[in-house]
Order: C-alpha cells, then structure tokens, then sequence
C-alpha cells in the first residue's frame, strides 16, 4: 500500500509540478535585483561586454551542459578547423582571417535554436536565467520577453557585440565615435584601399593561429570568437572598461563604505553628478572647463543638498590619452576644493553624456543609493541646456534606452534627474564602456 507521504512526494517532484513551481518563480522575479552582484569572471573587460558568456563560462553546471552537448562542441571545433584552414588558404586576404574569427548568421541561428531547445525552467539553464540573467539588469531591456526568448536575445546580443568589436579592432571598420575609439593600426594599403597592408595581414594570421592553438581542446562555442574579440581589444590597448574594477573595493571604497552610513532623509538629492571635459592636448590632465565644473560641484556640495559628488569620464580626448576625466577631477576636489575623498564616486569609464548619465544611474542602482530619490547634474550652461532638452532622445538613438528622466531645472548650471533602472542595459557596441 502507498503511504500519502510517498503521494506527496511523487507529485512534488513531478515535472509538472516543477515547471509550474519555476514558472511562478519567473513571474514573481521579471525585474532586476538591487542586491545581485554581478559576477566578475576572470576578466572584467569580458564579463561587462558579454556578461551572458561569463555566466556560460562561470556557472559549472551551464559549462558542463554546453560543452557536452554535440550541436554546441561541435560548432566549438568547426570554428576552430575553419581557423587552421584560415592560415593555409586566406593567404593575403585580411577579410577572410577576419570573417573565420566571427559568428557568421548561419552559427548565430544554430547556437539560438539550440539554446531553445536545451531551455527548461528547471534546469540549469532556466535557473540561469532566473538567478542570473533577469536579476542582473544586464538584459534589462529583454526583461519582458519569455525567459527563453530572454536567453536567446541576450546570446544574439554578445554575439553580434563580439562581430562588432572584432569589425572595428580588427578589421579597421569605423566605430560610432571615430575620433576617439578608431583602430590603433594603419591597416589598409595605399595604393589599393581595398587591402590590407601585409604587415597587418601578418598580425590577422599570426592572431587567428594563436586563437586556434588556444582552443583546440576547447568545447564551448563561443570561446575561438570571444577569445579573438579579447585580443584585439588588447592589442588595441581598448581594455578601458576594465579600469579601476572592481572599483567598490578600490577606487570607489571609502564612498561606498560610507553609502551605509548616511541618513537619506536629511538630503534633497542622492548624487550630485559633475560629468568631464576632456582636454585637447596630450600633456593636459584636466581641461578647463573641466576645472569649472568640479567648482561649481563643490559649491552646491558645500550647501549640503547631496552627502555625494560623481566625477564621471573616462580617457576620451585626445585620441588615446593617458588621463582620466575622472580621476583628474577627483584629484581636484580634493586637492584643490578640500572635498573629502569619501563623498566623491568616481565613473572612469563614461566616454559621452550619454553614458555620463547611464553610468551615475547604475552606480546609484548597484550601490544601494536610493533609486527614487533625485540627483542633480551640475555643469557649465551649455552641456547642461543639452541635457535638459535633447540629450534623452540622444539616448534613446545610441544607447536604445533613456537611463534617466528630467525632473526640475534649478538654475542654468543645475538641473534634477531621476535615474531609471534601464541604464543596467549592456552595450557592446561601445566596448570600452558597455
């Protein structure tokens, strides 16, 4: 005779009870989580472009999974056996070693239709995307999709961010800001603009051979094309989105140990975010509109509206410049301004307002700032005109996402913003500042 625990036991663990059990789960958790901490890996470069192959490569149980089912390894050794035909039969075609190195459509849609048949709600892959890839706000823009169409966007997304890096910093194609983020190398032929400079073809082959010998044993998919992307950025010196990381335990730590410790109520705004001004000149660290506005910062610090200054600005102008907007300015309030080294949070990494914006929003969100609470920009009259009248559908064009919304404008330097949880969104597409 069956015993009712043995019943109930049975029904528990049924599949179908399984699957409904995690479907709830997933309708209660469809929104990012202010308490996930993202998972570093072993490169931070790597992790906040393509933080879905982290997870791949971090979480054993998806590693093992993948790398044993036989559609995914075997796309692993494809690529690799085109890579080792690559140096025997692209010869001096830079374009063919290039294009062996990216996720061709045909691969893209393999690897797409794969991941949605290996997807269950209960398995490692649903309890990924669950734990991981929803809570994270990394894909925040897929939130609302079925968890396995989540899954699979997010793929497209780090797969098409890896061609795009490689076009670039590899095959010299244009990125969204010439001036600042071109290619390092002379890379085409004077006298044909059509080809590469055989210099150049030689460091195409000697790359993709080093990527071959790396993986020749290796069975995830992704690796040869991630692995090339990386290096090219190396090669590059674009490795800008690794800087100072992890900054909470570094560069940010005092700031962020003293987040805990402040009374929210007695301030009107979270931050008062002062975004840089890269100078023109090599031998120049700090510009001197970026001087002015690290004052005018301090100002309304000093009237005690915000217990926070974010200096936010990476190494943008000139071309390849070794000062950063950031710490350039974070040197100056404390220097100069006598600003206490604790309330000020650097953003090293931000290139453009655009991302002057996004990036505050997401220090606010993974600091545990309170999110509905205002912050203000403080900036010389004209940035700060643009970020009050056009900068969001600015926005909206290159990062496809508004980080933030306009609150009150309060003087012709100061203007209120509210930051919004789509700023989590990653962008390969600007790979030093995803």
């Amino acid at each position: 005779m069956t015993s009712f625990k043995s019943i109930i036991g049975k029904l528990f663990f049924s599949p179908v009870l399984l699957f409904l059990f995690y479907t709830a789960a997933y309708t209660q958790i469809k929104s990012p989580d202010p308490h996930y901490k993202l998972i570093g890996g072993k490169d931070f470069v790597q992790s906040k472009n393509y933080y879905l192959l982290t997870l791949f490569q971090e979480i054993s149980e998806v590693n093992n999974l993948l790398e044993h089912d036989k559609v995914l390894s075997g796309i692993a050794k494809t690529k690799v056996d085109s890579l080792v035909a690559s140096l025997k039969n692209c010869g001096k075609d830079g374009e063919c070693y290039i294009s062996r190195m990216k996720f061709n459509e045909e691969e893209i849609k393999l690897v797409s239709d794969r991941l949605s048949e290996l997807y269950r709600p209960g398995n490692v892959l649903g309890k990924m995307v669950l734990n991981h890839l929803i809570p994270s706000g990394a894909y925040v823009l897929f939130q609302q999709l079925p968890p396995k169409d989540m899954l699979v966007k997010a793929w497209e997304q780090d797969a098409r961010g890896i061609n795009f890096g490689l076009d670039v910093y590899a095959g010299g194609k244009k990125p969204n800001y010439p001036l600042i983020d071109s290619i390092s190398f002379n890379t085409r032929d004077g006298g044909n603009n059509n080809a590469y400079l055989l210099s150049y073809v030689s460091l195409l082959y000697n790359t993709s051979a080093l990527v071959a010998l790396e993986n020749k044993s290796n069975l995830n998919f992704f690796s040869p094309s991630l692995n090339a992307a990386l290096h090219f950025l190396e090669m590059n010196e674009r490795e800008q989105a690794g800087d100072f990381e992890p900054m909470a335990e570094g560069e940010n730590k005092a700031a962020f140990d003293r987040i805990k410790t402040v009374r929210w109520a007695n301030f009107k705004y979270s931050v008062i975010l002062v975004p840089g001004a890269g100078p023109e000149k090599s031998d120049v660290a700090l510009s001197a509109e970026g001087m002015l506005r690290c004052r005018l910062a301090a100002l309304q610090y000093a009237n005690g509206i915000a217990p926070f200054i974010v200096a936010s600005g990476g190494k943008v102008h000139p071309y390849k410049t070794k000062y950063c907007e950031a710490t350039e300015m974070k040197k100056f309030l404390i220097e100069k301004l006598h600003i206490p080294g604790n309330a000020i949070i650097i953003d090293p990494h931000a290139r453009h307002t655009t991302t002057n914006m996004r990036n505050t929003a997401r220090l606010i969100y993974r600091y545990g700032i309170p999110f509905d609470k205002p912050g203000i920009t403080c900036t010389t009259r004209g940035q700060s005109t643009m970020i009050g009248a056009t900068l969001i559908e600015r926005c909206i064009k290159e990062l496809n996402e508004a980080p933030y919304k306009n609150g009150n404008r309060l003087s012709e330097t100061e203007i209120e913003f509210y930051p919004l949880v789509e700023a989590l969104q990653i962008n390969p597409a600007e790979p030093m500042d995803p």
